[in-house]
């Protein structure tokens, strides 16, 4: 989705990842002109096809012949007959999940399969823990791909869970939107030693059985990591598991008692306030000095339509609701006002939309 600024870009990207052991593939007709970038990439190098994993990614909530012309064009923009995954790109709703299950969605689907198009069908969400439980529960997909980050852990039980009943599990952009860990600040650099911290984000995924991750290369030098990691499956180590809890308690020390434990006591807010969202990008801004990030993330709010959060700290109303439910006795109200006033600013461009 990054190598997006012309053929030879992403040529080179892929000539990359292929040689350093590389063989899934991820795009979606979303993503600008990455899908057709991808297909002469491909075409030139002459990668042979069972030697590929391939997905791509439909949009929800199109109509049965629309959905089909789609999928027709996806395949002829990679030049191949078949993806070996189709996802429905964006599963964040309840009337997404509807679409795939019972309308026009899943007679898609089910043409998809039956025509040989795609061999199996799945999922990205960027929705709520009960909508993705929903979905994996429905029985209808063979693999998903999820938000599972070293600083955001809270869908790992539902990856697990997939993993267990034998769904594939993406994790996506643990580089990117796991952090900008490519681009660390100086404290986190300090609190993960002897690790980069991408390294760490990484292996904290691997160790825990998460079968794939996404890693939005737009040059060869971003898969650097990956090609170092090739491999890396096996448990955490003694350094990695000494460097995740030095990163914990340094966290827990600049945070002191201000620090959200990110059990979601507190919802939900009558004013559909996403507390804990909110207050884990104050812990990651203060207790890790990712501030960048935080504010980044912070000014999209309200900007991504059903991909991200809609309100932002400044809708508390500090009714008071959620104070006698947090166990750690956090004044919420105080420290979404706090929030608000250290990432506010003037919002940026998204990458897509």
């Amino acid at each position: 989705m990054r190598a997006v600024n012309g053929l030879e870009q992403m040529r080179a990207v892929l000539s990359a990842a292929l040689a350093c052991g590389i063989n899934h593939l991820e795009t979606a007709p979303a993503y600008g002109p990455a899908e057709g970038f991808l297909g002469e990439a491909l075409r030139l190098l002459a990668v042979p096809r069972p030697a590929l994993v391939i997905t791509s990614k439909l949009l929800p909530g199109v109509p049965l012949e629309q959905g089909q012309l789609q999928l027709r064009d996806c395949l002829a923009r990679l030049g191949v007959k078949r993806l070996d995954n189709l996802a429905v790109h964006g599963l964040n709703l309840p009337e997404h999940l509807g679409w795939a299950l019972g309308g026009e969605g899943s007679e898609l689907l089910r043409w998809a399969l039956g025509e040989g198009l795609v061999g199996q069908v799945g999922f990205s969400s960027h929705g709520d823990n009960d909508l993705i439980e929903a979905a994996l529960a429905s029985g209808r997909f063979g693999f998903c791909s999820l938000h599972l980050h070293l600083f955001d852990p809270q869908r790992l039980p539902l990856a697990q869970a997939a993993l267990a009943a034998g769904l594939g599990v993406l994790a996506i952009s643990p580089a990117d939107k796991g952090g900008r860990l490519y681009d660390p600040p100086a404290e986190l650099v300090g609190d993960c030693q002897p690790h980069h911290p991408l390294e760490l984000a990484y292996r904290f995924l691997l160790a825990q059985g998460i079968s794939s991750l996404s890693l939005g290369a737009a040059a060869p030098g971003d898969l650097d990591w990956a090609k170092r990691l090739a491999g890396a499956i096996e448990p955490l180590g003694a350094s990695e598991r000494a460097a995740l809890e030095q990163l914990e308690r340094r966290a827990a020390e600049r945070l002191g008692a201000e620090r959200c434990g990110q059990c979601r006591a507190c919802l939900p807010c009558p004013n559909e306030v996403p507390i804990p969202e909110l207050l884990r990008l104050r812990n990651l801004a203060l207790g890790h000095g990712m501030g960048a990030f935080a504010r980044e993330r912070y000014n999209l709010i309200g900007r991504a339509g059903h991909w991200w959060e809609t309100l932002n700290a400044s809708a508390c109303q500090r009714c008071g609701d959620c104070l006698p439910r947090c166990p750690h006795g956090l004044a919420i109200p105080d420290l979404l006002a706090d929030t608000h006033a250290r990432l506010v600013e003037a919002p940026r461009r998204r990458l897509w939309g």
